[in-house]
């Protein structure tokens, strides 16, 4: 019963956890980018800096990055 629950519920019972991502968000262009996948949320926060900066450079502004466990249905999503 319990390996049928999880083969519906694959995130419950200390299933398959879903890998940890960078999510960046910017007004100037209004848009949301994740970046990842990482195994573990130290792995990500030690990559953010990266993407930030670059971003940066590519003229970006209001920049606001978050550590989470997600799975994303685009990497960049933006808001026409």
């Amino acid at each position: 019963m319990l390996d049928q629950i999880k083969k519906i519920f694959p995130g419950m019972l200390g299933g398959a956890k879903q890998p940890w991502w960078v999510e960046v968000t910017t007004t100037q262009p209004d848009c949301t980018y994740y970046f990842g996948p990482f195994d573990n949320s130290d792995e990500a926060a030690n990559a953010q800096h990266g993407y930030i900066e670059d971003l940066k450079k590519e003229g970006a502004a209001h920049i606001e990055a978050v550590i989470k466990q997600c799975k994303p249905v685009s990497l960049t999503i933006t808001k026409d």
